[in-house]
């Protein structure tokens, strides 16, 4: 459509893509998923096309670690708020970075990105549902002493979509409605199920 008196414009789709999307694990690594088999997760299922389904716990246990995850949400334009593609990923059980379709939302804590119940991300870095999305994560364990009281706060950076929304950020509690609660043990990696279909691929963890 061109308006009189006005110049023809031309509009451009643009695809993003994270660039940390595909990346490979290093040496030393540990791959909890590439699309083979889901023997590292307990309960672990694949989808027909070869991704991981929701509801996953990693059999292995970690303390800090580096991990990158890919994800991609359902279109689900007639559902609402926490209706929209939910899942989160949770390190050791205990705390959630959120999983859902936020595409074109203001950044908040239970929207994609945030720390659910602790801190909003810095900025809404999600793109459109059907569209893979990254989070490579920083995080660092608890400190605790010998009688098992906590001594140092969790903390955790995030980058979504390779831009940091979350630097060191402090994880003084665990985050609302978390599986385990906070100790000196190691925890698994846990993708939440909330009934929707969100699949991950390319997973993998560097133990620090």
């Amino acid at each position: 459509l061109t308006l009189p008196g006005a110049d023809a414009r031309k509009l451009e789709s643009i695809e993003r893509k994270s660039p940390t999307l595909g990346s490979k694990p290093p040496k030393g690594a540990v791959v909890l998923f590439d699309g083979t088999d889901a023997k590292q997760f307990k309960p672990g299922k694949i989808t027909k096309d070869g991704l991981l389904e929701q509801g996953a716990n990693t059999v292995r246990r970690f303390q800090s670690h580096r991990l990158h995850i890919e994800f991609r949400l359902p279109f689900q334009p007639k559902a609402r708020g926490q209706g929209r593609g939910n899942s989160g990923v949770y390190m050791q059980r205990r705390y959630e970075v959120q999983i859902i379709d936020s595409f074109g939302e203001k950044a908040s804590h239970n929207l994609c990105g945030g720390i659910y119940s602790i801190a909003s991300p810095k900025l809404n870095m999600s793109y459109p549902p059907l569209t893979w999305q990254t989070y490579d994560i920083e995080f660092k364990a608890a400190r605790h002493d010998d009688q098992g009281k906590k001594t140092a706060d969790a903390t955790m950076s995030v980058w979504h979509n390779g831009v940091l929304i979350h630097k060191d950020q402090k994880l003084p509690k665990r985050t609302t409605a978390s599986p385990e609660g906070e100790s000196p043990n190691p925890g698994s990696v846990f993708f939440q199920n909330h009934g929707h279909v969100v699949v991950y691929r390319n997973v993998w963890a560097i133990e620090k």
